[in-house]
């Protein structure tokens, strides 16, 4: 088994799909894809591609980093007490333990993901 992976969808299980948990809701009625690609063998770390369609969640990190890529769509990250910050496709950010915001899905939004416990 090689311990190299490219992240990409030919690469992905197959697709799940989602929907926001009703308590986590804001706004719209966002629709959610995920392609897992990898994850740890103790669980601890999980990659892929994640899409969302417009609308607004609450985003509560808990004790997980979260890194993501931006590949297409623009989002609107606001951390509780922070001013908001716009990303677009070629943006990258994490979000750290003991984030805790809103995700405003602007236009539909692709990203690669890497989510550590």
């Amino acid at each position: 088994m090689s311990l190299l992976k490219t992240i990409s969808i030919a690469n992905a299980a197959e697709a799940r799909q989602s929907k926001s948990d009703p308590d986590r809701l804001i706004a719209g009625d966002p629709s959610f894809t995920t392609w897992a690609v990898d994850a740890s063998r103790d669980g601890q770390v999980d990659t892929g591609i994640w899409e969302a369609t417009p609308g607004t969640t609450r985003s509560i990190k808990g004790e997980a980093y979260e890194f993501c890529h931006i590949l297409e769509g623009v989002v609107e990250l606001t951390e509780d007490g922070h001013d908001p910050v716009i990303y677009r496709a070629g943006d990258s950010f994490v979000m750290k333990p003991g984030y805790v915001g809103t995700w405003h899905t602007i236009e539909k939004v692709r990203k690669i993901y890497v989510f550590v416990t």
